[in-house]
């Protein structure tokens, strides 16, 4: 099987709440999604996404994927999809870092790998080892009382993780946790996610004024270092996430004891394959983790589910639906969702195809269309 074209569409996304608030100063109500398709000699087409959470997010945007294709196409065309280790080398020979740009591609041959044996991604990366994937939603930025509405929304569907953004200023982030971790039922949890908002005296200053409170605090600071001091300082239960960037990071967690769950971007990571060895490191070290990535559609949705369904149950903690966070869809079917837990599709493959009808035409193409697909 060879690869004989390669393209790339992009499309928005708005989101279904209206403003997604984050962070400090950080708020959008529509993400760019882009999404690769690669087609094949043997009439296959694999596919892959990336969006992120808002331009500004992991120092990423939507049309670096499209730079990024216009170096990785022409080695990539005439390639093998279905050897994704040889595919990943080319493309990190070919282009450093950028692993955002590249993650649709590895899932786009993942797709394929799977599609050409007949058999599920979940079932090529070890198999199903969780069977519906806890699920955790957002509250973005909202008053306490919109808040506690929401919280009570997603309980009924199900729901009993909840991420709650902070980050806007100390005196308002403790008043927001003071108001919503006591709103807890037995069995539910709470994650306290700054996005990287708070100077090292900032996030010491929420963690002393709520320390009697039961919540998880998530990505405190900017950096792993900032992190580490806070930590130090403070008994919450830590959660890191954008820090998390690799293999390095992952050996520095686990050398340091650094955090009590560790959230993994696929995205973040370089794409599912990079994913899948530092989600491996850290389970194989007694490190539970969060199966997630930036932003997304169903495309984003269907790997993260084969991701999440083939991590130990014992050590996974949750994932999301980030194609229900959306007014458009990026493919179809969508992954199932169920009472608060997400399903990994069963078809072989990632299970989903691009729904061209909403994603729309390609804005870069490389190489041919292959007659059999054509005739198609």
């Amino acid at each position: 099987m060879k690869i004989t074209r390669i393209a790339l569409y992009r499309t928005e996304l708005p989101y279904i709440g209206g403003t997604y608030g984050w962070g400090r100063g950080n708020a959008f109500d529509t993400a760019t999604a882009s999404v690769v398709t690669i087609d094949t000699d043997a009439g296959l087409t694999g596919c892959g996404e990336f969006t992120p959470c808002g331009e500004s997010y992991m120092k990423a945007h939507s049309a670096g994927v499209e730079a990024a294709a216009r170096r990785l196409a022409p080695v990539l065309l005439g390639q093998d999809p279905r050897q994704v280790a040889q595919i990943e080398q080319i493309m990190d020979a070919t282009l450093q870092g950028h692993g955002y740009a590249k993650a649709p591609f590895d899932a786009a041959c993942w797709d394929l790998l799977g599609q050409s044996l007949g058999a599920p991604v979940w079932l090529l990366l070890g198999g199903k080892l969780t069977d519906g994937v806890p699920m955790y939603r957002v509250v973005p930025h909202t008053s306490p009382d919109e808040t506690a509405a929401e919280m009570q929304r997603y309980r009924a569907a199900g729901y009993r993780h909840f991420q709650i953004k902070l980050g806007t200023d100390p005196g308002t982030d403790i008043d927001r946790l003071r108001a919503t971790v006591p709103l807890l039922e037995p069995g539910e949890r709470i994650f306290a996610d700054a996005n990287q908002a708070w100077r090292v005296d900032e996030a010491l200053q929420v963690a002393r004024a709520t320390q009697d409170l039961d919540y998880v605090l998530e990505q405190p600071c900017k950096t792993y270092e900032e992190c580490q001091q806070v930590r130090a300082r403070t008994t919450l239960p830590m959660k890191l996430d954008e820090c998390v960037t690799g293999l390095p990071v992952a050996q520095r967690i686990v050398q340091d004891r650094g955090a009590e769950i560790v959230c993994l971007k696929i995205s973040n990571l370089g794409g599912l394959s990079k994913a899948r060895r530092v989600r491996d490191y850290l389970v194989d070290n007694r490190i539970p983790v969060v199966a997630e990535d930036s932003w997304g559609g169903e495309i984003t949705t269907a790997t993260l589910a084969h991701f999440a369904a083939s991590t130990p149950a014992d050590w996974l903690i949750n994932t999301t639906d980030l194609h229900n966070y959306n007014t458009k869809h990026t493919g179809s079917p969508g992954p199932r969702t169920e009472d608060g837990r997400l399903f990994p599709p069963d078809a072989p493959g990632l299970g989903v195809s691009p729904d061209f009808g909403s994603i729309g035409d390609p804005v870069a193409v490389f190489g041919t269309t292959p007659a059999a697909r054509v005739a198609q």
